[in-house]
């Protein structure tokens, strides 16, 4: 069996915030490569969109680059590039993979330089070169494609890595160039993560460039479904509600301790409410002090009440007009 190609995972994306699923992807995916035995992950890239990508809600990239440094600690073989997001303009992802394959190569060239060794002269067709000779340049056609052919298995290539709804983008009219596509699919190739409802392998049928270099492409099925996205993360924390689980926790604590996604105006959870004890009645009382006497929290079965100090000027504003209309009707009898 020969051995396996070596490749990096690139993600492209805003990752705004970075969640659980973005990191769940390159494991995912590095699970199924290898399971094929025909590549072997080195190495996972995660780069963030510039700021001039323009996207609506989009957090500054010094904001979005210090998550996923924290989100990261924790990962042994996935790193953060942030050449995409210093950038002052919008990058296309295929020069992005460009960008990245490039340097892989000058990374892959540098390990390459020195002359075989003993163990790599057996895949130079014995051919005898060591650093003290001086006739490299000597040699014949077949030993100079011997080396190059040893030095190919070092090589290591860049795929993008990527869920279904991109792939499924491509069919979108004009927000991918045809060139990108092509050369983003036939150049490198895409690892594909398949999300419930999505067939992407329909979707490839029906695309004449896809269909043409489906060889590259490949799908991997998550079995374990969990369609967490950022979107939905952001949505629940302008909300006030619970994102555990959902982000690594250090990420939740930089979003607090920053403020971020409208989190300054639910500050009663950095407040510490707490300890909620279930009476006969079957509601859920806040019985123990939180350090904002202000706060309270009043939960019914599937209903949460949050008042903030904010809040109870409202209503006491409300309270206040009502009891002023009812006076006025008062009078008038």
């Amino acid at each position: 069996m020969s051995n396996p190609t070596k490749c990096v995972l690139l993600a492209c994306g805003s990752f705004n915030p970075v969640t659980n699923m973005h990191l769940r992807m390159f494991e995912i995916a590095r699970d199924a490569l290898h399971r094929t035995q025909k590549f072997s992950v080195v190495k996972g890239i995660i780069s963030p969109v510039s700021d001039g990508y323009g996207k609506k809600d989009l957090l500054p990239a010094s904001h979005r680059c210090e998550m996923l440094k924290l989100a990261l600690k924790s990962s042994n073989w996935i790193n953060m590039d942030t050449w995409e997001c210093e950038q002052s303009k919008w990058t296309e992802t295929a020069k992005v993979l460009k960008y990245h394959q490039s340097k892989v190569d000058r990374e892959s060239n540098m390990r390459s330089k020195p002359a075989p060794t003993k163990k790599r002269r057996k895949d130079l067709r014995n051919v005898q070169i060591n650093s003290n000779d001086n006739d490299y340049d000597d040699m014949s056609v077949d030993d100079h494609n011997a080396i190059n052919a040893a030095l190919k298995k070092d090589s290591v290539s860049v795929r993008l890595l990527c869920g279904a709804d991109l792939l499924e983008s491509f069919g979108t009219p004009g927000l991918w160039a045809d060139k990108d596509i092509e050369e983003i699919v036939g150049k490198y190739g895409l690892v594909c993560i398949t999300r419930e409802g999505s067939d992407p392998r329909k979707f490839i049928y029906e695309s004449d460039v896809l269909s043409k270099y489906q060889e590259n492409i490949i799908i991997v099925t998550e079995w374990i479904f969990n369609d967490i996205s950022s979107t939905k993360i952001r949505r629940a924390l302008r909300r006030g509600e619970s994102v555990k689980y959902l982000l690594q926790d250090v990420v939740i604590d930089y979003i607090r301790a920053n403020h971020l996604y409208g989190v300054e105006d639910n500050t009663a959870f950095d407040r510490g409410c707490f300890n909620i004890t279930k009476w006969k009645t079957n509601e859920y009382v806040l019985l123990s002090e939180p350090k904002d006497w202000l706060c309270s929290v009043v939960t019914v079965p599937y209903v949460t009440a949050l008042f903030t100090p904010a809040v109870k000027l409202n209503i006491f504003r409300v309270i206040t007009f009502c009891l002023c209309e009812y006076l006025c009707v008062l009078s008038v009898f």
